[in-house]
This record gives C-alpha cells, sequence and structure tokens, in this order.
C-alpha cells in the first residue's frame, strides 16, 4: 500500500508540472467473460462459482487528470451479467459486479491526445460482486446456501486506441479475497468517454 501511494503521488507531480487537465464523462464495459467464486461456506457442497458469456453490459461515472501523454482516472460501475450461471450445478440467474478502480492512462488511454494513439492502463481497486441475482431455487436454499454481495481486490490492465476523449480497449480484470477465497476474472472490452474533450473534435470542413 506505501509503494503504491508513493507511485500515485509521484504521477500526481508530474502531471500538475506538465499542465494537468480535467476530464469528465462515463465508461461502458462489455465482459466478453467473466467468472465468479463465492466465498467458503462452512458444510456446503455445492458450486461457488458462476460465469457469464457476451450479454454483460457495465456503465459509470468516470473521471481524468493528467495531459496527453497520461493520465489518472477513478471510475465506479454497475455491470450486470443477465444470463450468468453455474454450469456445475443450476442455482438461479444473473450475474452483478461493482468495481471501483483508480488507473494510471498511458498514451492514447490518457483521453486528452488530439491525435489517435495507441496506448496501456493499469490499475486497482475493489470490487462488489454476486451471483444468482434473480433468485436462488428453493432447493439450494434448503441445503443451507447462500447468495450475497462479497469483495474482492482487484487489477486491471488494458490495451487499446484513443483520440480526443474517446478511447477503446481491451482488458483483463483480475480479483481475490484472501480472507473468503473468493475470486473474479474479467475479460472484455472498455470504451471511455471524456466529454469535453470530445467537445473539442472538429472536422476540417468546421474549419474553413
Amino acid at each position: 500500500m506505501k509503494r503504491f501511494l508513493l507511485i500515485f503521488c509521484f504521477f500526481i507531480s508530474v502531471i500538475q508540472n506538465h499542465s494537468a487537465q480535467v476530464g469528465y464523462g462515463f465508461t461502458v464495459t462489455n465482459d466478453l467473460y467473466h467468472r465468479m467464486v463465492n466465498p467458503k461456506e462452512v458444510g456446503v457442497n455445492a458450486s461457488r462459482s458462476a460465469g457469464s458469456f457476451l450479454l454483460n453490459l457495465g456503465v459509470g461515472p468516470k473521471i481524468w487528470f493528467g495531459n496527453p501523454k497520461f493520465s489518472f482516472s477513478l471510475e465506479a460501475q454497475a455491470s450486470l451479467g443477465f444470463l450468468g450461471l453455474s454450469a456445475g450445478d443450476y442455482k438461479g440467474l444473473g450475474t452483478a459486479a461493482f468495481p471501483i478502480l483508480g488507473k494510471f492512462n498511458f498514451k492514447g488511454l490518457s483521453t486528452f491526445d488530439r491525435e489517435g494513439k495507441l496506448g496501456f492502463s493499469l490499475g486497482g481497486g475493489v470490487q462488489y460482486n454476486r451471483t444468482e441475482v434473480y433468485g436462488l431455487t428453493r432447493k439450494f436454499q434448503n441445503e443451507g446456501v447462500t447468495r450475497s454481495f462479497f469483495t474482492t481486490y482487484i487489477v486491471q490492465a488494458g490495451y487499446g486506441f484513443g483520440i480526443s476523449g474517446f478511447t477503446i480497449q481491451g482488458f483483463l480484470r483480475l480479483g481475490y479475497n484472501p480472507d473468503t477465497k473468493a475470486n473474479v476474472g474479467h475479460f472484455g472490452i472498455q470504451y471511455d468517454f471524456n466529454t469535453p474533450m470530445l467537445k473539442k473534435i472538429t472536422s476540417p470542413e468546421s474549419e474553413l
């Protein structure tokens, strides 16, 4: 944690010394696949995991501090896997995730560069998760299975392209909680929209 804080302070000081800008907007994610593993429950043998393909949508607010070369961002999302389920023993439908992330964004993914460039991002935070969102079947309730929100600590890496406030990147997010042995994994596509920078996009015709 101390090392992270030192790195964070270093980047903020560098940003402040290089004509820092502030941006705000929103982020949208589509998990191509995710898998969640619930905390261990004493005396329960049912499958702890659930996964979901494709039909997973997340959206939330985002804010950036930085310049064309790199930025620091804060984001929060609400994400729902509409058809998430346990393949081992069906207990109900739906998965939900609420990730809260701080990220360092480099080059094209800073969102402040007017020219189109490739870039990468790296960050971490906390995520609240739940499986069987639409209801646990009575059979498993009678066996002592419970499904409530559980916490994991997450890291996320991404690589993609950005231009003047818009970015698209593929990402991998992994999470784990050493106290409960719960874990999560997400792989998908993320779209970012820095509203003030998007307003600066002009076409050659508009400048005539």
